[in-house]
């Protein structure tokens, strides 16, 4: 389709599956004329991709709707997203929005943004395009193009395990395998076009291959590492339960697979869990965990965490305190409990007061800052392989294979390459190293600062 000369922004919030999405509308929209460009500056269409894992994300949500329509007042807005598919009313009540499309709606958002561009107009009410978020099965969704290093490829939509917490389900429905030839597809040509990082991910993403006969996450990664010249592969989080002995012997003689993993772990208290509906306990969590260590020497895991769950007591939180610091995790995003309308957690008495649960993630975030101190710590003296992603101001920065950030001073960018720094120091959050490396001769200095 030839320019229709308007411009496009797309403004993202929550987990990895919204970011793959997003690139996906992007492309979506660029092939149907629109220039899509930074939803920092003044756009003729914004596109709002929500989420709604918690209260504080319908609120972002609806901020960044509102400031959408400040920024241009005249600016088309249209609205996807979890929080789009959960609550369609109330975004739609708020002013200027043109349209609000569910999940299983999102490839319509360029269909509707070019039908807007055509009319050169707004709408006067909402255009409602919200249906079930399973309808289609796995919607035909893909992207060509990925950030500097690294690309997310989803492979997985819908959740089914029903926590008492979470409203997810009901924004994304049942569980949806892309199929492996599909992704293997994406996977190849996202890597010769030079990524060098694919992150696999998934609404629950240890959930893949549950609706597809004869197929697993652990055969998907097997032949993920089977492209040629494919570099690292991620995970996206995932559930402690699938860290079942053949899956952990399976995935760790693989050489793409990075030493990282990111579990859903949630709580460190037996009670918790099971209030929360979780399919675990925390010794099938050490059991697992303890595989994984043995199985891959120097992994590391990072982990999500809700502090101040109904009913839980100040000895059930010390269980989740002693559990965290016995694991060790490189890193814990720490929520406290949100309550969620619709959710059978929201109904449950005993409600911990709001001042304890933050007072409670404090604490969390206390403990977990000097355990991720410890770790970088010792790592100090060794070498580290680190994949470059951006530069500034003579400092190149990456991650190694484990997810640690490191900074190394170069006089050039370096990004997308693979190289050995010898690790000095850190401040608590990244370590800082030396090159041990030459670095690249002028004729191949073709990286640009951000």
């Amino acid at each position: 389709m030839p320019d229709n000369a308007y411009t496009a922004g797309i403004l993202t919030l929550g987990c990895k599956v919204n970011q793959y999405e997003s690139e996906a509308l992007a492309e979506a929209l660029a092939a149907r004329g629109f220039r899509v460009q930074s939803p920092e500056r003044v756009c003729d269409l914004y596109v709002i991709n929500t989420c709604t894992v918690t209260a504080e994300s319908d609120r972002k949500s609806c901020q960044i709707i509102r400031r959408a329509r400040h920024r241009n007042p005249r600016a088309w807005i249209l609205v996807t997203g979890c929080l789009a598919q959960v609550s369609p009313g109330r975004v739609a009540a708020i002013p200027s929005v043109d349209a609000v499309c569910g999940n299983a709606e999102k490839l319509a958002v360029a269909e509707t943004a070019a039908a807007l561009a055509a009319r050169g107009r707004k709408n006067q009410a909402p255009e409602l395009r919200v249906g079930p978020p399973d309808a289609l099965g796995y919607e035909p969704m893909r992207i060509s193009r990925f950030g500097r290093t690294r690309a997310y490829l989803k492979i997985e939509d819908g959740c089914e395990n029903r926590c008492a917490y979470c409203i997810i389900p009901n924004a994304r429905g049942r569980v949806r395998s892309r199929p492996p030839a599909d992704v293997l597809e994406e996977a190849a040509r996202l890597t010769a076009g030079g990524c060098r990082e694919l992150v696999l991910t998934g609404i629950e993403t240890a959930s893949y291959g549950r609706d597809l006969p004869g197929v697993s996450l652990a055969d998907l990664l097997c032949r993920v590492d089977r492209i040629p010249g494919v570099g690292r592969v991620r995970l996206g989080s995932l559930d402690p339960s699938v860290l079942r002995p053949e899956f952990v012997s399976r995935i760790a003689q693989l050489p793409s697979l990075a030493p990282h993993f990111h579990l859903s772990v949630q709580s460190g208290s037996d009670g918790v869990l099971a209030r929360m509906r979780r399919k675990y306990n925390t010794r099938m969590m050490r059991e697992g965990i303890r595989r994984l260590q043995e199985a891959i020497p120097g992994v590391q895991l990072t982990a999500d965490m809700i502090a101040g769950f109904p009913q839980e007591t100040e000895e059930e939180f010390e269980e989740t305190l002693r559990f965290a610091g016995e694991v060790g995790f490189l890193n814990i995003h720490i929520f406290p409990y949100s309550e969620r309308q619709g959710t059978p957690a929201a109904a449950m008495p005993g409600q911990v007061p709001a001042a304890v649960r933050h007072a409670r993630a404090a604490r969390l975030t206390a403990l977990q800052a000097g355990v991720r101190r410890g770790i970088l710590d010792r790592m100090t003296g060794s070498t580290a392989e680190v994949l470059f992603e951006t530069w500034r101001d003579g400092v190149a920065t990456g991650h190694t294979g484990s997810f640690v950030e490191v900074a190394c001073p170069s006089p050039v960018p370096l990004h997308a390459r693979l190289l050995p720094v010898r690790i000095l120091s850190n401040d608590g959050v990244r370590c800082s190293g030396a090159p041990e490396f030459p670095f690249p001769p002028p004729s191949e200095r073709n990286g640009t600062q951000p």
